[in-house]
């Protein structure tokens, strides 16, 4: 989701540890509220991820053979797991991540344990093999079956390293494959505490496996002979991922970058749609990529949602989340400070207000404020490249019809948001926004909802994570065809004549052309 911690720069601990660890043995990670070191994480070699995906292949045989209600029972082993050592997982996210303790707990541990809990009660339904009427072929029984494809990768990002992953490597288990995860080289620790909870809970060791490293570490596992990847990051690096996994045939999904427009209608509630853009906005300070990251407010309530906006912002605690109750802590990726800074420089040179927030905040952490931005147009970097930092960037419309048009003028379609007092017309400028995802009088909730899809349109990437579907992803449909009637030959097959011409043309026509009464009478069966 977003710029990926494959990106390079230099300055702090963390960036140094990013840019001088790619020859070492071990990453370190830092603490990005502080800069403290917090540990290391084996730099895992291509050679030893080619020995983690072949176990993995090994393990996958037993593991897809078992009873899809004997491998969900087991998966939920894993989240009682993770229930109960939820405290020592949400200080971890908010060491390495330096994220507030809410949001570690709310939007990345409840998200995997409620995502486990709906997988694992539906899964059984959403693999079920499934009976296919044929139209024509009425002597024959058709029937999908979903099988695992075998051996999952995925390669994910550093904003919510802990939610993201397992979102993706336990729909794979469940679906009867096996894993090898290549999480971001920023945020390994939690990675691996993942795993240690994983085998702690007595479930296969083989079966989900992390290769904590870097670059290079990612291209290996794409090598490996996987047969499905999961990527989650920006759209330059997917680019790549994608292009590598096409040389090899390898199917895969491309979670990529967003640029959310919210929609502020003049018959909005304000106070809600205020609170919408600070919370859509800030969460994660900015880290996520269905962040509210254009505003289009309409001139009639334009001032006042501007004015409760800067209000709402200016109360917002900024602090190490591991020392006191905050809303916004750190910067992950220092690199985001930088390009934050970029783009409110373009928006000021052109014109636009920073009515809060804009400057790095003083201390040893990797901190920006909360920025809102006013008198913004499309000419400026803010509206139209992602951010993924603490910033609101909001720009005047003179109509809903205005919004739409420049809501859908970007190459970038993830999740979109409309505020209208109208639900109604709410929902017919939603259906005109072009997204993956687009929500009414909210923000941000439905990447928690296991039910529905999620992915985006454009380049935001392709495939969905999430909702039936994805699970099913996770498996090859397999055609299986049986006979209804016994028979011991087959007018299809040879001998051709001129005879059996004849009668086949003749079925044409009648099947065909007309009134088509011989295919009329087919479908009733």
């Amino acid at each position: 989701m977003g710029q990926m911690a494959t990106d390079r720069a230099t300055g702090s601990a963390a960036q140094r540890a990013a840019t001088d660890g790619q020859a070492a043995t071990r990453i370190k990670s830092y603490a990005p509220a502080t800069g403290d070191l917090l540990g290391d994480a084996p730099n895992t070699t291509p050679a030893e991820v080619r020995a983690m995906v072949a176990r993995a292949r090994v393990a996958q045989q037993a593991w897809g053979a078992l009873p899809i209600e004997e491998r969900c029972a087991r998966v939920l082993r894993f989240r009682d797991a993770v229930v109960d050592r939820s405290d020592e997982v949400i200080d971890l996210l908010v060491r390495e991540c330096g994220k507030p303790k809410h949001e570690a707990l709310l939007h990345e541990v409840a998200v995997v344990a409620d995502l486990v809990t709906y997988f694992a009660k539906h899964a059984p339904r959403i693999l079920r093999a499934r009976d296919v009427p044929l139209h024509l072929m009425k002597q024959r029984r058709s029937t999908v079956h979903y099988v695992p494809r075998g051996v999952v990768g995925v390669i994910s990002p550093w904003n919510f390293p802990f939610q993201l992953p397992l979102r993706d490597v336990l729909t794979a288990v469940i679906a009867g494959n096996a894993v090898v995860l290549k999480p971001s080289e920023v945020t390994p620790l939690i990675a691996l505490k993942a795993k240690e909870i994983w085998d702690a809970a007595g479930l296969p060791e083989d079966v989900f496996q992390v290769a904590t490293g870097y670059g290079p570490t990612g291209a290996a596992l794409i090598d490996a002979g996987i047969q499905f990847l999961v990527f989650t990051g920006g759209v330059s690096t997917g680019r790549r991922v994608a292009a590598a996994c096409g040389e090899r045939l390898i199917p895969c999904l491309m979670e990529l970058g967003g640029k959310a427009p919210l929609i502020v209608c003049a018959d909005a509630d304000l106070e809600r749609a205020a609170r919408g853009a600070v919370f859509g906005g800030f969460s994660n300070s900015g880290q996520v990529c269905i962040s509210v990251e254009r505003v289009y407010a309409h001139a009639e309530i334009h001032d006042r949602f501007v004015d409760r906006v800067v209000e709402l912002t200016r109360e917002l605690r900024q602090g190490d989340p591991s020392r006191a109750s905050v809303d916004l802590g750190a910067i992950i990726f220092p690199q985001q400070i930088e390009i934050a800074e970029r783009h409110l420089a373009d928006a000021v040179a052109k014109g636009a207000v920073v009515r809060c927030g804009g400057r790095r905040v003083d201390g040893p952490g990797q901190m920006f404020e909360p920025t809102v931005i006013a008198g913004c147009d499309p000419t400026m970097t803010v509206m139209t490249q992602e951010i993924f930092g603490p910033i609101v960037p909001i720009m005047r419309v003179a109509s809903d019809d205005e919004a739409v048009r420049l809501a859908n003028d970007s190459h970038l379609g993830l999740n979109a948001y409309v505020f209208s007092g109208d639900r109604d017309h709410g929902e017919r400028l939603a259906e005109r926004v072009q997204a993956g995802s687009v929500l009414v009088n909210d923000v941000l909730s439905n990447a928690g909802c296991p039910e529905v899809p999620f992915g985006g349109i454009k380049q935001s990437g392709f495939g969905r994570a999430m909702g039936d579907d994805a699970l099913r992803d996770m498996c090859d449909p397999k055609h299986i065809s049986v006979d209804r009637v016994a028979t011991s030959r087959d007018p299809l097959w040879f001998p051709y004549t001129d005879g059996s011409y004849a009668w086949f043309q003749r079925g044409l026509r009648a099947l065909y052309s007309g009134s088509g009464l011989v295919r009329r009478v087919l479908d009733l069966f």
